[in-house]
Order: C-alpha cells, then sequence, then structure tokens
C-alpha cells in the first residue's frame, strides 16, 4: 500500500513487481528485471532475490534522510544502492539480523497529515511544528520525528515575507504618488475656496460656519473619492485574479477597504479642512485675491535638505546592499519571523532627494529670466522668447513644482517597468537553473543517452542539443556531484550567467576550463571548507567503467562556480567531459540539455524518442517554473505586473497633463494682462507651449534618470533573494516608448485646453480676478 499512499515517492521505470532495484543501482551492477543480487546481512550468510523491477526515487533525499540526525553528520547524498522489498519479505530476511546486530537496522513510520493549515506560512508552519511536537509527548524517547512539512514551510514563509516586501517595495512609490496628484487635484481649487470664504465673510459667515463648509466638502470629496476607488479596486481584482476582494490571510475586504477610505478621509482633511481653518480667521477679500511670489530661496534649499537625502540614500544604499537585503527568519525553526525595513530608507530618500534636487535645478535653469532657457523656445515661441522666459522666471516655483510631478511620475513608471522586466528575465533564468535547460533530459549509463544525441538533434524545433556528465566524486570523505562539459559548446544549449561564476565572467571561466584539460570549477562552498587556492591540486575518487570502485583522480583547481544547470546550491564540481572520460574508461552522458522554442512539445516528442525502457526523465522548462523555490522568483509577478504598468502610465499622463490644466488659476492673471494687451491666440499659445516645453523637459528627463537609479537600487538591494543575481537591468523599450507617447500626448491635450480656456473674453477673465 506504500505507492498507492505515496505516488510521489517510487515512479516505475521497467518491469513490475514487488522486488523494486533503484536506477541507479541497477546502472552500477548492470541489473535488470530477473536479475539475481545478493545482500550481505551482518553476522549472517547473505541472501539472494530476484529482481522484478526497476525503478526511480524522485525524493530520494527525502526518502532517506537520517531523521535527527546532528547537523553535519548526515550523509550528503541518498545512498547509491538501493532496494525496495515487500515488509513481510523484509521481516524474514532482516528480523534475524537484530539478534547479532541491533544497530544495523531502523524502523520509520512515513505518515501523511490533513493539509487543513491556515493560509499564512508562518501560522501553517507554527501549526504542523506543533502537531509533530505533540505526537513526539506520546513517544517519550523512544522515536524522533521528521518534519518534512514543517521545513517546507520554513523556508515558504520567509518567501512570503519576500513576496510582502516586494509588493511594498513596488506598490508604496505608486501609493505615494497617487496621494501627490490627489493632493494637487484638490489643491487646485485653493483660490477659489479663498474667495468663496472671502465673500462668505462679507456676508457675515463667523470662522466655526466656514470651517464647517468646508469640512463638510472634505467629508464629501473623502466619501465620493474613496467610493469610487473602492469599487474601481474591486474591478481590477476580478478582472486580474478572478475573485473580488483584497483579503492575504491577516486583513480581509472590509479591513482593507476601512484602511483605504481613513486614508482618502485624512487626504482630503489635509488639503480642504486645514488650509481653510488656516485661513478662515483672516479671511478677507483683498487678501483672498492678491497673489503673494516669493522670489528668494526657499528654506530648505539653503539647508540643502535634498543633498543630505542623496547623501543618506547613498549611505543606507551602500550599508544594506553589502550583503544584499535579507529578510531576517529566528533560527531553529522558531515560528517568529521579521523584516529589517531599514533598507527602505535607499529608496526613500532616492525620491524625497531626488524630487527637491529637481525643484532646485529647475529653479536654477529659470534663474535670471531664464536665459538659458531662452534659445530652446525660440522655434516655439519666436521674437517672444526673451519675454516668455522673463516670464517663466517669474514662475519658477510654479513650474518646479509641475516637473517634479512629471519626474515623479515617469520615475514611477520607469522604474516598476524596469524591476519588472528584470524580475521576469530573472524568474527564467531561475527556472533555466534549476531545469537545465529548455528541455532537459537524465538517465543512467543504461539509458545511452549519447548514442540518442544525433536523433534529438534533429527533432522539429530543437536548436541545439548539448551531452553532460552527471557523476560522483568523493572530496575527501564529501561525496559530491560533478559534472563533466564541453566549455567550448555548452552555451549553445543552457544559459550560462556570468554570475554563475566569480572568478570572471562566464566566457573567460570556460574559457579557462576549456584550456586546462585537468581543470576543475568548484562550488564556494566547497572552496571555504577546505581552504582551496588557485591552482591547487585536489586528488578526487571517481567510479571507473573498469571495475566500479571508486579511484584517485588529480585536478587541479581553476576557479569558483557559484551556480551551474541542474546542480544542487551547495556542493558541486564542474570538469571536461572529456578528460572525466578519460579518466574513468567512460564517455557515457547522463544528461542531455536542449535548447528549443516550444519545450512542451520537443518533451512529449523526447519521450516518445527514447520510450520507457530507457528509465530517462525528461523534464521542460514550464514543469520547472512550477516547482521552483528559490526565493524572490518563486513569486509570480503577472498579475500585479499587469496593475502596476497600467496604472503607471495613467499616473505619467496625469501627472504632465493635469498639473498643465490645473495651474490656470495660478497664471490667469498674467494670460488675461497679455491678453489684453493685444495678443493673438497663437501668442498665448506660446505661453502655454513654452511652459509645456520647459516642464515636460526638465520633469522627462529628471524622471527617466530617477526611474532608473530606483530600479537600479531596487534590484541591488533584492540581490539576495534572487537566484542567480541578474548581470544587467532589463529596459523594456516597448513600454518606455508607450509611456512617453502618453506623456507627450497628455501635455499636447493639456495645451490645448489650456490655449482655448486662455483665449476667452479679456472682460470676463479680469472680472473672475
Amino acid at each position: 500500500g506504500y505507492q498507492a499512499a505515496f505516488p510521489a515517492e517510487i515512479r516505475a521505470l521497467v518491469g513490475q513487481g514487488n522486488v523494486l532495484l533503484a536506477q541507479q543501482t541497477a546502472a552500477n551492477l548492470h541489473a535488470q528485471p530477473g536479475s539475481i543480487v545478493s545482500i550481505k546481512r551482518p553476522g549472517m550468510s547473505p541472501v539472494e532475490v530476484t529482481v522484478d523491477a526497476i525503478v526511480d526515487l524522485p525524493l530520494a533525499d527525502s526518502l532517506f534522510q537520517a531523521v535527527g540526525a546532528p547537523a553535519g553528520s548526515a550523509p550528503q547524498a541518498p545512498p547509491d544502492n538501493v532496494l525496495l522489498l515487500p515488509l513481510d519479505q523484509w521481516r524474514s530476511l532482516f528480523s534475524p539480523v537484530a539478534d547479532t546486530a541491533p544497530d544495523a537496522l531502523s524502523t520509520q513510520i512515513h505518515a501523511s497529515i490533513v493539509h487543513n493549515l491556515p493560509a499564512d506560512p508562518s501560522g501553517a508552519f507554527t501549526k504542523v511544528q506543533g502537531l509533530a511536537r505533540n505526537y513526539e509527548t506520546r513517544l517519550p524517547g523512544a522515536a524522533t520525528v521528521g518534519d518534512n512539512l514543517a521545513a517546507r514551510l520554513d523556508a515558504a514563509r520567509s518567501d512570503a515575507l519576500y513576496a510582502q516586501v516586494l509588493f511594498l517595495f513596488l506598490g508604496l512609490p505608486g501609493v505615494m504618488l497617487s496621494a501627490l496628484l490627489t493632493t494637487v487635484l484638490i489643491s487646485s481649487g485653493a483660490v477659489r475656496r479663498r474667495r468663496e470664504q472671502a465673500l462668505l465673510r462679507l456676508r457675515g459667515a463667523s470662522t466655526a460656519t466656514l470651517v464647517r463648509l468646508a469640512s463638510i466638502e472634505a467629508f464629501c470629496i473623502a466619501a465620493g473619492g474613496s467610493a469610487l476607488g473602492l469599487a474601481l479596486a474591486s474591478l481590477t481584482v476580478h478582472a486580474t485574479f478572478s475573485r473580488w476582494g483584497f483579503a492575504n490571510g491577516r486583513f480581509g475586504t472590509l479591513e482593507w477597504g476601512a484602511v483605504a477610505c481613513a486614508g482618502g478621509l485624512v487626504l482630503a482633511l489635509a488639503t480642504v479642512l486645514f488650509p481653510a481653518w488656516r485661513d478662515a480667521a483672516g479671511s478677507t477679500f483683498v487678501g483672498a485675491t492678491t497673489t503673494v511670489r516669493r522670489t528668494g530661496s526657499l528654506l530648505w534649499e539653503r539647508v540643502g535638505l535634498d543633498v543630505i537625502f542623496l547623501a543618506l540614500a547613498a549611505l543606507f544604499y551602500w550599508l544594506t546592499a553589502r550583503n544584499g537585503y535579507q529578510v531576517v527568519v529566528a533560527p531553529e525553526g522558531v515560528p517568529s519571523v521579521s523584516v529589517s525595513y531599514t533598507a527602505f530608507l535607499a529608496p526613500l530618500l532616492l525620491w524625497l532627494g531626488a524630487a527637491l534636487m529637481t525643484v532646485r535645478l529647475t529653479r536654477l535653469l529659470l534663474a535670471r529670466n531664464a536665459r538659458a532657457v531662452a534659445p530652446v523656445l525660440q522655434p516655439v515661441a519666436g521674437r517672444l522668447s526673451g519675454l516668455i522666459a522673463a516670464s517663466l522666471s517669474r514662475q519658477s516655483l510654479l513650474i518646479a513644482v509641475g516637473a517634479v510631478l512629471v519626474a515623479l511620475s515617469v520615475a514611477f513608471a520607469t522604474s516598476t517597468a524596469i524591476f519588472n522586466a528584470t524580475y521576469r528575465d530573472q524568474a527564467r533564468v531561475d527556472a533555466e537553473l534549476t531545469n537545465g535547460a529548455d528541455v532537459t533530459v537524465t538517465g543512467s549509463a543504461a539509458a545511452n543517452l549519447a548514442d540518442r544525441l544525433p536523433a534529438i538533434q534533429q527533432l522539429d524545433g530543437v536548436t541545439a542539443a548539448e551531452p553532460m556528465q552527471h557523476r560522483f566524486a568523493y572530496v575527501g570523505s564529501d561525496l559530491q556531484d560533478v559534472f563533466g562539459i564541453h566549455p567550448e559548446t555548452l552555451g549553445h544549449a543552457a544559459t550560462l550567467s556570468d554570475a554563475f561564476f566569480s572568478s570572471g565572467s562566464a566566457k573567460d571561466t570556460l574559457a579557462t576550463l576549456s584550456s586546462t584539460f585537468d581543470g576543475l570549477l568548484v562550488s564556494a562552498e566547497t572552496v571555504k571548507d577546505f581552504q582551496l587556492q588557485p591552482g591547487d591540486l585536489v586528488r578526487l575518487r571517481l567510479q571507473t567503467a573498469v571495475d566500479n570502485q571508486y579511484h584517485v583522480i588529480d585536478f587541479h583547481y581553476i576557479g569558483i562556480a557559484r551556480e551551474f544547470p541542474t546542480a544542487p546550491r551547495d556542493s558541486f564540481l564542474v570538469a571536461n567531459a572529456d578528460y572525466i572520460a578519460q579518466q574513468t574508461s567512460s564517455p557515457a552522458v547522463e544528461t542531455l540539455l536542449i535548447r528549443t522554442d516550444r519545450p512542451a512539445a520537443v518533451a512529449d516528442e523526447v519521450r516518445t524518442l527514447l520510450g520507457p525502457a530507457s528509465g530517462a526523465t525528461v523534464r521542460d522548462i514550464g514543469e520547472a517554473r512550477g516547482k521552483i523555490n528559490s526565493g524572490l522568483t518563486a513569486v509570480s509577478l503577472h498579475g500585479i505586473t499587469r496593475i502596476e504598468l497600467s496604472l503607471a502610465v495613467g499616473m505619467a499622463a496625469a501627472g504632465a497633463g493635469l498639473v498643465l490644466v490645473l495651474g490656470l488659476e495660478e497664471r490667469r492673471r498674467s494670460l488675461a494682462i497679455v491678453s489684453a494687451l493685444g495678443a493673438r491666440r497663437s501668442q498665448l499659445g506660446a505661453f502655454i507651449w513654452s511652459e509645456a516645453i520647459v516642464m515636460l523637459g526638465a520633469g522627462g528627463a529628471a524622471g527617466a534618470a530617477l526611474g532608473w537609479g530606483v530600479a537600479h537600487v531596487l534590484v541591488k538591494l533584492l540581490t539576495g533573494v534572487f537566484d542567480p543575481p541578474p548581470d544587467h537591468l532589463a529596459v523594456p523599450w516597448p513600454y518606455l516608448a508607450m509611456v512617453g507617447v502618453a506623456t507627450i500626448g497628455a501635455v499636447l491635450v493639456a495645451g490645448q485646453i489650456m490655449t482655448r480656456m486662455a483665449a476667452r473674453s479679456v472682460l470676463e477673465t479680469i472680472r473672475r480676478l
């Protein structure tokens, strides 16, 4: 009944029956169904059994784990020789051994529990761990529990924290930018509110009445905006994730709705009620219609707050990026986990410092009657370029604020797009690293994969196919995976990133291995454990085909491999396949790496070509993506990426267009005066388009630079959870072009609206003023 209870543990390859021989054992013994194998028993005579079937053990690591063994004392790899027997037959053969060598026998009970666990991985880990410890109390000293599910959940809860941190890194700037744009939108009515307050004061309204009216307006704005926002969010979530609500295991829909409404209320009170209360006490008609312009430098400019923020951002970035951003998990499986939120300081200070620096540089650009800008405006303004430049100089603070909003909007779109593109590419690299290539074939020497390679290369859709040896070698007493490759051609089928090697680029490292026949690339952990230096002689023990025994073979250490296709994450070795074949008298290959643009279809064709009798396992990259468990790239960002990129385009357009339109109230006096002096519509347009060019040019340039910088900071801070870390940022040029088109289009529409509004009757405009 074991195979029925745990079908993933045993995969039939050839034959059927009760006596099952592991694939690696069959290869070592050259056995097949019907072969008779002899089993030695401690203190007793050997016994013989007839093999019924050859099987694969996909989960051998957990099946043969040493439960309760101290760290470092358990075997580094599953045993090579494995025979599975029915329990009754096993007892008849080995129960007598208990009298002479009781330590040679052990009994395990494998159990599966009902997975009615909390959705939160930390809560599930706590519950499973508690169940295991509760069971241990009923077996005082009689048994040890191996909790595989808790071990898996221990890693999953770290991934869940990484996912939350990732969403916070990507989503928080969008929330802050949305709040900023909302503030600008609401604040655009400040002049109107001051005028109305002054008129109400003339009619006898008290301060309390003015504040009460402002409160009603603020609550109406908050209620209407929150209701519309929740409705749009619900529709977006349903369209993206096919479900309603925002629950994530801790907060439900009602809690998040309350948080959103509270945020909207605070925003409305800050932008409507507080200014109304501040202006109510001293509001007069004259005060409401008088514009006071600040011409000197601002306090934060004199203090150099922008430079301080940027310097602190660089400092925190350096401190955090030294070892990469890490989620802190309590040791020894303790349920509590925590996040080092100090990593947020670097991007936050970068956003703030860059925004203030944009204001400073824009104001400097427009200083001294904007003489530096006048030549740029010549194609639009013509002979009016000097006059318009001087007008822009008087409005430098207003234009600088608009440039900042454009910059932040473009930076949000740029940073989000670059990070998501880099994340997407790295997820594929991670999947290729786990799987080895688009399609990977693994099997024992009996599968004759080298002989099947030409036929596989001829399959439709196969771009390249490369053989790779996968043997085992002893480094001292440590058994490790060793991969034999052809360095010159392996890259045709497998993706080899520079991040895989710490001794140089992938190209240079493989060139060194190719030129050093007995060269050996060693994992970083092995180099550290054995204190290796470049050029050191490393004597490994490999199994040879002559007598199937392990013999000493000399290698020379030439470099470090951090990662390698199909290799484990801790300890492994990479060498020349021709040298291994020569020294072991066996050219057999155990792995084939296949590059193709149709992995699933090619994998099916390879399975059909090899047949079940080969015992080979065929995996495509799609399967690897579903099984990846390597930190951050285990999390799918497809849904949130679609939401964020759509939002980013809208914000970029709103940041550029709305600011231009909403600032008309502040510019109305200047435009009215120019119109009264006889300016034609085209000349009024020159004022507006010149301002749009300065705002869009300064904001766009600053936004592009800030977006790239923020994306670089995020990728660098999260390098510790990428596996492997990316070599460079991936830039999605089509999307960024769409952002640019949307931003410019919004400015064009806003400019047309402003030109039409500015060309209205001069008397009407003056009457309103």
